[in-house]
């Protein structure tokens, strides 16, 4: 199976999004990252799910997500066409001792500091999957003590908005 990432606009509505997770769930997806926000259109939102999936599996599922009454348009994001990013939260042991470790190996992924305690540091990154992982695994020796993370955001590449046609169609 290979991954997908679908940008799904839809009216920002009650019960929107348990319809199309819903959906995902009937045919056996499993959902590994869900985001969903405001557009810059007003009552309009964006959900962007990324899947494993098969090409007639995932074809058949776009299709059923077309049927639901308050999805506006679906583009399937390929990882070439388009910018995609993940953001984390970690808190991490940091004494007085690996406070200055911790804070440079941050500081070699761009990531930032954005609250420091005693015992602790928690930092902020962002990036694709694979930066976020090689983070992770450079501030384990220290002691992660939590982890949140945001599912995929991505956005299409080039002049072109996934809004521009489906709001002449609406």
């Amino acid at each position: 199976m290979s991954r997908h990432t679908l940008s799904v606009l839809v009216e920002d509505k009650p019960g929107v999004l348990t319809r199309v997770a819903g959906l995902f769930a009937r045919r056996a997806f499993n959902i590994h990252s869900l985001a969903v926000g405001p557009t810059e259109i007003t009552g309009m939102s964006r959900i962007t799910v990324v899947v494993d999936a098969e090409g007639d599996l995932l074809e058949q599922v776009t299709k059923q997500l077309n049927k639901l009454i308050n999805v506006i348009k679906i583009v399937e994001l390929a990882s070439d066409a388009s910018v995609q990013r993940d953001h984390i939260m970690v808190k991490v042991r940091a004494d007085a001792t690996t406070r200055l470790q911790v804070t440079q190996a941050a500081d070699l992924f761009r990531a930032s500091v954005i609250d420091v305690s005693t015992d602790s540091l928690i930092i902020e990154a962002t990036g694709v999957a694979e930066k976020l992982s090689a983070l992770l695994a450079v501030l384990e020796p220290f002691g992660i003590r939590e982890i949140v993370q945001s599912g995929t955001l991505a956005i299409g590449r080039g002049a072109k908005s996934m809004s521009d046609r489906a709001l002449r169609s609406a």
